[in-house]
């Protein structure tokens, strides 16, 4: 298994990157969706600090405390579904190098490979929840927050979609090791109907933003 070393989160962004670019299969595409949860997870947080303590946004308070500490929690859970991903993705890989040439050993591996892909199914699914929870709290800010900086809530929601729409990748490649229909067919359902909903919310952030007028505050 390859040594996953320092935590992603410990590494500059160059050390990061440079990890992603090397022929080491993992960071692969799940951590680095992961990461783009984390940032869009970030903006969030830094659009909601800078609206907080201006009168003019001040009927949105609640909005912008819930979205910042909403923001703050996604973002270290982004970073730490980044390290799990690659874990999880090491163990599928040294199932699939398990021996096969007797029963027993095919059998083994069989079993060990079914638990690998699932493990390596459940973690680009948490992913994508963790996006739903900041898609959502981005959606919520468009039109109550500090207009100067609302075009970041739409970088926030483009990388919030790219980064489930990876992670959904993950998820669809990994369901033909798993064995269990029925944890398949609820895994492609849930990773389908969030991705349509990430896109309907980014949508209305860009509609939101685009219009450049702020909104009623949301009903207590």
């Amino acid at each position: 298994m390859t040594d996953p070393g320092p935590s992603f989160a410990k590494l500059s962004l160059e050390g990061f990157t440079e990890r992603l670019a090397s022929d080491q299969p993992t960071p692969g595409g799940g951590s680095a969706s992961a990461v783009a949860g984390g940032l869009a997870a970030a903006l969030l947080s830094m659009v909601a600090a800078l609206s907080e303590g201006r009168s003019t946004y001040e009927p949105y308070l609640a909005t912008l405390a819930r979205a910042r500490a909403v923001g703050e929690d996604a973002r270290r859970h982004f970073l730490a579904l980044a390290d799990a991903d690659a874990l999880a993705y090491d163990g599928f890989t040294a199932a699939r190098k398990l021996p096969r040439v007797t029963p027993l050993e095919a059998e083994t591996r069989k079993a060990a490979l079914n638990a690998a892909a699932r493990s390596a199914t459940e973690v680009p699914l948490q992913i994508i929840r963790a996006c739903r929870l900041v898609a959502v709290e981005l959606e919520a800010l468009a039109g109550r927050c500090n207009l100067n900086c609302a075009s970041d809530l739409v970088v926030g929601s483009l990388l919030v979609d790219a980064a489930a729409r990876g992670a959904a990748a993950n998820v669809q490649a990994n369901l033909s090791f798993i064995g269990d229909p029925d944890f398949e067919g609820a895994a492609l359902l849930e990773a389908t109907e969030s991705l349509a909903l990430i896109e309907d919310l980014a949508s209305q952030v860009r509609e939101r933003v685009g219009g450049g007028r702020l909104r009623d505050p949301e009903k207590a």
